[in-house]
């Protein structure tokens, strides 16, 4: 696709810096954005097949399909957290042409009126560089800095201890520079087990993707948003089978996305989607054959 070349995905809204807004409780959700990027649609359906998936998610002449990188800012009153931080801008220029990504995070910041310096909580789900990539900033200089400087960070141990093994199936997925340097001076905390971060901020495992992926839990007033992550990436992906060629482990990812709808859909949680760019949130519902569906934000 040539660069000028509009995606068949794209729509009038494509480019708005702030992709969503919503008031749960007494907390305040503003989704922003580190832009969109472009993936084999193969890789991101695994093995269901493209007549199916081009239904939901159309794909350019090379079969990519347009995907979000999207952070939650969660406004409690007491604390503004950053949940992910997008690819950033640490990538090669080679993986940037391919993977099309655009460092917006930054901006989108800005236009939701949100300062780095304010956010004093940043929790990554895992460290796949598409969801930590703004953890850290690199410098004209080369200098590898925290881009929230008053931010106290959460990250799984066994991410970090995965990424550390560089592993031919997966060592792609980790960046060093995007935890190490936190690690190495405290600002990252390493969890091990479901935890509450602070009051309504708390995490539980949900592997499947990794090992050790974590759900993002907000909870206010007696209402619940679930950040999911990329156990169920995009809502094209909510059918319990339609895992991606990038899980680790499918089987699992299968079985934890029933184990989730068997409480965010009776309990209509507010599901967070990572990857989805024009639908980031919505509530799941049952269709009359029993299947998962996404009912869109009034």
């Amino acid at each position: 696709m040539h660069p000028t070349e509009k995606h068949p995905a794209e729509r009038p809204d494509t480019h708005n810096l702030v992709r969503g807004r919503a008031t749960l409780g007494d907390f305040e959700l503003t989704i922003c954005t580190d832009g969109t990027c472009l993936l084999d649609g193969g890789a991101m359906f695994g093995v269901v097949p493209k007549t199916m998936w081009e239904k939901r998610a159309p794909a350019d002449a090379v079969n990519r399909i347009l995907l979000g990188e999207n952070t939650v800012i969660v406004r409690t009153g007491k604390h503004t957290v950053a949940i992910e931080t997008g690819i950033g801008n640490k990538l090669s220029p080679k993986l940037q042409e391919i993977y099309g990504c655009q460092q917006l995070l930054p901006q989108s910041l800005q236009a939701a009126g949100v300062r780095p310096e304010e956010i004093d909580i940043v929790i990554n789900s895992h460290l796949h560089f598409d969801h930590c990539g703004w953890n850290t900033t690199k410098t004209t200089s080369g200098e590898v800095i925290p881009t929230f400087p008053n931010a106290r960070y959460f990250a799984h141990r066994g991410e970090v201890e995965h990424g550390h093994l560089q592993l031919e199936r997966d060592r792609i997925s980790y960046i060093s520079d995007n935890y190490d340097p936190l690690i190495a001076t405290g600002q990252m905390t390493l969890l091990e087990a479901n935890q509450e971060i602070v009051p309504g901020i708390s995490v539980e495992m949900y592997p499947g993707h990794t090992a050790q992926l974590m759900a993002i839990h907000i909870d206010s007033c007696g209402q619940r948003a679930t950040y999911i992550s990329d156990l169920i990436p995009t809502s094209a992906h909510l059918d319990t089978t339609w895992v991606m060629g990038y899980d680790l482990y499918p089987l699992t990812c299968i079985e934890e996305r029933k184990r989730f709808y068997q409480r965010a859909i009776p309990e209509k949680w507010l599901v967070l989607f990572t990857h989805d760019h024009h639908t980031p949130m919505g509530y799941v519902t049952l269709n009359d054959k029993g299947k998962p569906m996404l009912m869109p934000m009034e």
